[in-house]
C-alpha cells in the first residue's frame, strides 16, 4: 500500500469521524429544541393550575427564545468553521423606521489596483442597515439672563423675566420631567429602578425627588385628563371595565383594595371618524355607585362584563340620560372553555364553537361601515344566534344548576338580551376586549410597583395613565406630547383652549416632517 493510498484513507477517517461528530452536535441541538418546544407547549397548553400568569408567561417565552437563538448561533458558528454559507433563519428581525439618522460608513478595498496593473471602477454596492443605540446622555441647560443698567442715568436695571417653569427653582427640564412619566407608566419602571439608573450615569436624584416631580406633572395635566374625559362622554358609544388598584392604608399597616375605572372609545372597528381614548378613574371600591358617578351625562350604549354593579345604570329608577348595556360574548366563551379544560365536555365545547362562528363573522366585517356590519349579522350571525339560543335551551333544562356548565349557561341566559345588542347596532362590538386592552398596562405598572402610596397616589396614577395610553392609541409619542404640554401649562396655557391639547388635536396641530 503506498504512503499516498494510506494518506487518502487517513483523510477520508477524519472525514468520518468529523462527520459523525457534527451529526452527534446536530442531534443534541434537536433534542434541546424538542425540550424547548415541549416546554412551550407546556406553558401555553398546560393545566390552569400549572400555567403562569401572563407576564411570567412572556418572561418564560423570553428565555424559550434567547435559548433557541444560541443554538443557532452554534449551528452558525459550525458553518463558518467549515466555510458553508449560513443558513437563512426565518426569523422577524425588526424593521429600521425612515425617520432615524443615518449615519453612513464606507468600506473601500484595501487597494483599487488592478492585480493587472488597470484602475479598478464602481460598478455598484451592497448596502446593509444595523440599530445602533446611543445610551441616553444627560444634560445641563445654563440659562443666563443679563443685567443692564444705564451709565448716564439711575433709572434702575433691566434684565428679561426669568421663564416660567413646570418645577419653580427645580433643575428639571419639561423634558426631563416628560422622560421620568413615560418610564413610569408607559415602560412601567418604578421611580426607585429610575433613580438607580440615573446614578450609574453620575447623577444622584432622591426617589422622593422624582416623585414631586410627578405629583407636580400630574397636578398641571389634571385639567387635560378632565378635557380627555368629557370629550368621551359626549360620545354615544363607549367600553368601561375595572381593575383592582391596591392601595397602601397605613392606618392598618397594610393594603386595602380600591379600583382603577376605564372608560374607553374605540370607534375604528366601524369606521367611525372619532379618536380613541381611554380615561382612567380611581374610586375606593367597586361598587355600582362609582360607575354612575363616572359616567354622569353620559348616554347611549355602554358595553361592559357582566359585573352586576353595572345594573345600577339601567334601574327604573336612575335620574339621567337613558344607557344601554351591551355585553360580551368573551366573558360567556371563557366560562366554557374553562369548562372544557378540565376534561372532556361535549356539551361546553359545542357552544364554544357555535361562539366561534360569530367570532368568524366579525373578523370578516371589522373596519366596515356600521350598515354593513349590521346587514351582514342579521344575514349570517342572526341564524348562528338562534342556534345558540335553542343549545343554550334545550341543555339548560337537563343541566344541574349548581354544575359549572349549568353556571356557564345561567351566565349566559341572564345576559342573553345584551349579549344580543350587536345584531340590532353596527356600532356594537361582540365583546369587551378594546377596554380591556387598555387596561393591561395598569395591570403592568402594578406588579411593578406592587401598589400605590394612597388613594392620592392612585388618583395621579389614573390621570397620567389616561393621557399616556390614549397618546399610544392614536400613534403619538408620549415623550414629546409630555414635554410640550407640560411646558404649555407651565406658561398659562388657557382653560378655554384645553382641547387643543388632546393627544389626537396635538398630532393634527404638528408642522409636518420633512
Amino acid at each position: 500500500m503506498t504512503a499516498d493510498l494510506l494518506e487518502e484513507i487517513a483523510a477520508l477517517k477524519a472525514m468520518l469521524i468529523a462527520a459523525d461528530a457534527r451529526d452527534k452536535r446536530k442531534d443534541e441541538r434537536i433534542a434541546r429544541l424538542e425540550k424547548l418546544v415541549a416546554a412551550f407547549r407546556q406553558a401555553v397548553f398546560g393545566r390552569k393550575s400549572e400555567k403562569s400568569d401572563p407576564d411570567q408567561f412572556e418572561l418564560a417565552l423570553e428565555d424559550l427564545e434567547t435559548a433557541m437563538a444560541v443554538v443557532h448561533a452554534e449551528e452558525d458558528a459550525e458553518d463558518r468553521a467549515a466555510k458553508r454559507p449560513a443558513k437563512p433563519r426565518a426569523a422577524n428581525r425588526g424593521s429600521l423606521p425612515k425617520h432615524l439618522s443615518r449615519i453612513e460608513e464606507v468600506i473601500e478595498p484595501d487597494s483599487l489596483t488592478c492585480a493587472c496593473g488597470g484602475c479598478l471602477h464602481c460598478i455598484g454596492e451592497d448596502v446593509s442597515e444595523r440599530l445602533d443605540i446611543v445610551p441616553a446622555q444627560f444634560r445641563v441647560i445654563v440659562t443666563r439672563r443679563p443685567k443692564y443698567a444705564c451709565r448716564s442715568c439711575t433709572d434702575g436695571v433691566v434684565q428679561a423675566a426669568a421663564p416660567a417653569r413646570l418645577i419653580p427653582g427645580g433643575m428639571p427640564t419639561e423634558a426631563t420631567v416628560a422622560h421620568v412619566l413615560v418610564s413610569k407608566y408607559a415602560d412601567h419602571l418604578p421611580l426607585y429602578r429610575q433613580a438607580q439608573i440615573y446614578s450609574r450615569q453620575g447623577v444622584d436624584l432622591d426617589r422622593s425627588t422624582l416623585a414631586d416631580w410627578v405629583g407636580r406633572a400630574a397636578f398641571e395635566l389634571r385639567p387635560v385628563h378632565d378635557a380627555l374625559m368629557a370629550d368621551l362622554k359626549r360620545s354615544t358609544k363607549l367600553f368601561m371595565d375595572e381593575t383592582r388598584a391596591p392601595v397602601l392604608d397605613p392606618g392598618a399597616r397594610k393594603t386595602k383594595t380600591g379600583y382603577f375605572w376605564a372608560l374607553a372609545r374605540d370607534d375604528r372597528p366601524w369606521g367611525g371618524t372619532s379618536p380613541p381614548g381611554v380615561v382612567f378613574t380611581y374610586a375606593p371600591g367597586r361598587g355600582g355607585q362609582h360607575a354612575e358617578r363616572i359616567l354622569q351625562g353620559f348616554g347611549g350604549i355602554l358595553q361592559v362584563d357582566g359585573y352586576a354593579g353595572y345594573n345600577r345604570l339601567i334601574a327604573a329608577d336612575r335620574i339621567g340620560p337613558c344607557i344601554q348595556l351591551a355585553y360580551c360574548w368573551a366573558h360567556a366563551r371563557r366560562k366554557l372553555i374553562e369548562i372544557t379544560r378540565s376534561g372532556p365536555a361535549p356539551i361546553a365545547e359545542e357552544g364554544v364553537a357555535l361562539i366561534r362562528e360569530l367570532y368568524a363573522i366579525e373578523a370578516e366585517i371589522r373596519g366596515t361601515a356600521p350598515a354593513t356590519r349590521l346587514a351582514i349579522r342579521q344575514d349570517r350571525s342572526a341564524p348562528i344566534l338562534a342556534r345558540l339560543d335553542d343549545w343554550l335551551a334545550y341543555h339548560r333544562a337537563r343541566a344541574s344548576a349548581k354544575s359549572p356548565l349549568g353556571e356557564a349557561l345561567a351566565y349566559i341566559a341572564k345576559y342573553r338580551d345584551g349579549l344580543g345588542r350587536f345584531l340590532t347596532d353596527g356600532r356594537v362590538e361582540i365583546d369587551n376586549n378594546t377596554v380591556e386592552r387598555t387596561i393591561r398596562p395598569i395591570a403592568l405598572n402594578r406588579k411593578n410597583a406592587l401598589f400605590a402610596g394612597h388613594d392620592a397616589g392612585a388618583a395621579n396614577w389614573a390621570t397620567i395613565a389616561s393621557l399616556v395610553e390614549t397618546c399610544k392609541l392614536n400613534g403619538v409619542q408620549p415623550q414629546a406630547w409630555l414635554t410640550d404640554v407640560l411646558h404649555r401649562m407651565a406658561t398659562g396655557h388657557p382653560a378655554s383652549q384645553l382641547d387643543e391639547l388632546l393627544p389626537w388635536q396635538w398630532k393634527a396641530n404638528q408642522p409636518p416632517k420633512n
